[in-house]
């Protein structure tokens, strides 16, 4: 192991046949080579290039590896240095004046281990490293969503491009790179490969990702322009599915460590890695005080009415309970699931304070629409924090009239919703459907509501329950909404609101192939009963504005009795 300073150019090919272990070594201001006995690359002031494992450079005529913030190539490295090392390997620092970047390269790894510190980046939505390799080596992406090849370079020479990074081809169909997006605390690994190599990310921890359950984000593609085989890997987005915020970022936050994975091009393989991973995180080698500060935190969630909360999404996030969990993205994140008595419980979380969360995530409390907010909860150094028993309350004295679709902040269970993601399905759904309480069933209704006309629900009420109740109360649901559409809701013909560009951010989810969720909305209207009549009575959803393959995601609809 070491770091040396080169007289002249040093060819990234040979140093790969020297047996030496790790290195850094430098080869003039702007030029750098690290690597061990399996790979090296020559990295530049942006760009790593010259991939070397097995005597094949992986890279090619491909851009190579970059890390930018917001953008494209836009972290400069000015130095690099050894920052830290053991027996059996060296940790090298790439200086930028807004954070270092590191590679940290064990003796017989194919790979190197990542991480970003943060110095002195602003306020930001988007932050990743990101592969783009020789698309002749690498000729398949997986996820945990999606094994197959990427799509031939050639098919875009004559499709029409229809909106960022999304193509048309002649027989109607369409490629995109949101295709591949998915869930990032659903992930397993994910990477790019061929018959000879495969490039993996495996990350044992999504605690530095920004956000809950519901974040979602790029993965691997196909670069339109080039031809590359691109494996992204995207840290902190607050932006591609959902309204797009920036957020601060304390000096110091790292992001990382995952590991970045060379084999064979075996998925059997990076996931036997992936075991191995997760068995050894969190990393004793990492020097690092703070992340081997950790504790616990565990609790049960019991509704007001007497259930546990079995299955409900449970989030530690931010301290102020005021940012939207989507959004929230300057610390760090843990998700989890209460099990079937509402208990849940955390290990391993960095000490420090955060809020606690809790809502339905459908199943055996999918009727149930309100949550559980507490803040702050504090995690201490080998301890675990007892919460005891959280009251989470649910309205008394309601009585359910109809409900459309699981409360879960998601799309899943009608027509269409949920995986794989694809681009365009909205235009399948139907401009008029009629859905009738006690007959349709929730796949009868369609995950998004695009085009122009009416969707109408029926459903009966008996003389005494209109003049028994004073009030009803219409919730409206939204797993997401992608502008310019406009939605009139009208009970029984009488208008009650409008939801459009002018009372609704957008979020692009559905136009980016997103069928699950996007950035969730809730809107809730007292009706008099007067409104309401003995017999058959409507609510319905008018879209008066069309944009292709923009519009409403469903998650649910409840009226209640109040």
């Amino acid at each position: 192991m070491r770091g040396l300073l080169l007289g002249g150019w040093a060819f990234a090919a040979s140093l790969a046949t020297a047996q030496r272990g790790p290195f850094l070594e430098q080869i003039d201001d702007t030029t750098w080579v690290v690597g061990n006995d399996l790979w090296n690359l020559t990295q530049g002031a942006f760009y790593a290039t010259k991939l070397f494992h097995r005597g094949q450079d992986l890279v090619g005529s491909a851009v190579g590896h970059y890390v930018g913030y917001d953008g494209e190539d836009n972290l400069q490295w000015l130095s690099a240095s050894i920052a830290a090392e053991g027996d059996n390997f060296i940790d090298v620092s790439f200086f930028a004046e807004l954070g270092d970047f590191h590679w940290v390269i064990f003796d017989d790894l194919p790979g190197a281990y990542q991480y970003f510190v943060n110095r002195a980046l602003p306020d930001i939505s988007i932050l990743r490293s990101l592969w783009r390799l020789a698309p002749e080596i690498f000729l398949n992406g997986r996820t945990h969503l999606k094994n197959e090849a990427l799509p031939d370079f050639a098919l875009y020479a004559n499709a029409t491009n229809v909106q960022d990074e999304t193509w048309q081809l002649e027989d109607g169909t369409f490629i995109t790179k949101y295709d591949w997006s998915n869930a990032v605390r659903d992930r397993d690994f994910y990477g790019v490969y061929g018959p000879e190599f495969g490039s993996w990310y495996i990350h044992p921890t999504f605690e530095y990702y920004n956000s809950d359950q519901l974040s979602q984000t790029l993965t691997v593609h196909r670069e339109s322009s080039t031809g590359d085989s691109v494996q992204l890997n995207v840290v902190q987005d607050t932006s591609h599915f959902r309204v797009g915020q920036t957020t601060a970022q304390p000096e110091g936050k790292t992001w990382g460590p995952w590991l970045w994975y060379l084999n064979s091009g075996s998925i059997a393989d990076a996931a036997e890695r992936r075991v191995e991973e997760l068995a050894g995180w969190p990393y004793e080698w990492f020097n690092n005080t703070s992340y081997h500060s950790r504790g616990g935190v565990s609790g049960y969630l019991q509704l007001s009415d007497g259930r546990p909360a079995a299955g409900a999404a449970v989030y530690l996030g931010d301290t102020d309970t005021t940012i939207r969990p989507s959004i929230q993205g300057s610390n760090y994140y843990y998700t989890t699931y209460a099990d079937d008595t509402g208990a849940f419980s955390f290990d391993d979380v960095r000490t420090g304070s955060y809020g606690l969360y809790a809502w339905s995530n459908g199943g055996e409390i999918g009727d149930v629409y309100t949550n559980v907010t507490t803040s702050p909860v504090t995690i201490t150094r080998a301890a675990t924090t007892q919460l005891g028993e959280l009251k989470w309350d649910v309205p008394s004295g309601a009585q359910r009239i109809f409900q459309v679709g699981e409360f879960d902040k998601k799309a899943l269970g009608f027509t269409h919703g949920g995986p794989p993601y694809q681009h365009g399905v909205a235009d399948l759904s139907p401009a008029n459907l009629t859905f009738v309480d006690g007959e349709s069933e929730n796949s009868d209704w369609y995950y998004a509501q695009s085009a122009i006309g009416k969707w109408t629900i029926e459903f009966d009420l008996a003389a005494e329950e209109v003049t028994g109740y004073k009030t009803a109360l219409l919730s409206v649901s939204l797993a997401g909404y992608s502008q310019s559409a406009a939605l009139d809701i009208d009970v029984n013909g009488q208008v009650l609101a409008t939801l459009s560009k002018d009372t609704l951010v957008s979020d692009p989810a559905l136009y980016r192939s997103g069928k699950t969720n996007g950035e969730w909305r809730f809107f809730q209207y007292p009706i008099s009963s007067s409104m309401l009549s003995a017999g058959v009575n409507t609510v319905g959803f008018t879209v008066t504005r069309y944009t292709q393959w923009r519009g409403f995601m469903w998650d649910s609809i409840i009226l209640d009795w109040e």
